[in-house]
């Protein structure tokens, strides 16, 4: 698993287990509650990029910290009003006030507030299943988008797509974003799937090397076929059995 998939895995772990809620003072899950930074803080941490170690504390500086542990600004690459261009597992972060994680498919993840509307004071855990939660996105408004520089990157095209066949990326809208999250090209990787699709459901032919004294009749008993049948395949190079040469390669099925 990625790192990005870890540190979004955890944050939607987390609002999707009432134990978990909102609370500024205490505020590193000393209760179990988090505030917004703190949540985003810690996921990362948890999943081995050390943001908190280096120093990440609160909204304010969580910018040139996460910076300075392989978190790349693509604010510029993605349209906050709409979320278009946001791949799972951006930060989005507001300097001044709030941030927030992005699940794929339209969400975002955030621990919000308590169940009083206040910052402080409430009961710990997630007294109103909103306080951690998962919601559509929308335009805090964000002024930063941070996506981790995945090192993870290394199997190939290919490699990948026999993986995907074997399940082991999930499906659809999913699977694009844990690809994209590791650092590949979802897009090449379906593409590849589907060569593989089509060439699975193709009958494959088998070449045969013809060796002194084969007959047409023999090979295709040897094949589980027939005579007509390795003629029709090879209707250009075999017209009857006397034409058959040693090291022609013919089709046999």
């Amino acid at each position: 698993m990625s790192k990005t998939e870890s540190a979004i895995q955890w944050m939607e772990n987390h609002a999707n287990d009432n134990r978990y809620g909102y609370d500024q003072r205490y505020r590193w899950g000393e209760r179990g509650d988090f505030d917004c930074s703190s949540a985003v803080i810690s996921a990362w941490q948890a999943a081995g990029v050390p943001v908190k170690t280096r120093g990440a504390t609160y909204t304010g500086n969580m910018l040139s910290v996460f910076l300075s542990c392989g978190f790349e600004d693509v604010t510029g690459m993605v349209n906050l009003a709409t979320g278009a261009g946001l791949r799972r597992g951006d930060v989005l972060l507001n300097t001044a006030h709030h941030t927030a994680m992005y699940c794929g498919n339209g969400r975002e993840v955030e621990a919000s507030i308590n169940e009083k509307g206040t910052a402080v004071g409430g009961a710990p855990g997630d007294q109103t299943g909103r306080e951690f939660l998962i919601r559509s996105y929308r335009n805090f408004p964000w002024n930063r988008v941070l996506r981790y520089k995945e090192n993870t990157a290394t199997k190939s095209v290919d490699e990948l797509a026999r993986e995907v066949l074997a399940g082991k990326w999930g499906n659809g809208a999913d699977r694009r974003n844990r690809l994209s999250s590791a650092g590949y090209d979802a897009s090449a990787v379906q593409t590849r799937v589907n060569e593989l699709l089509r060439a699975k459901s193709k009958p494959q032919a088998v070449y045969y090397t013809v060796q002194r004294g084969d007959t047409l009749s023999g090979i295709a008993r040897r094949y589980g076929t027939s005579v007509s049948a390795i003629q029709k395949l090879n209707a250009s190079l075999i017209k009857n059995v006397n034409l058959i040469q040693v090291g022609w390669k013919i089709r046999v099925k």
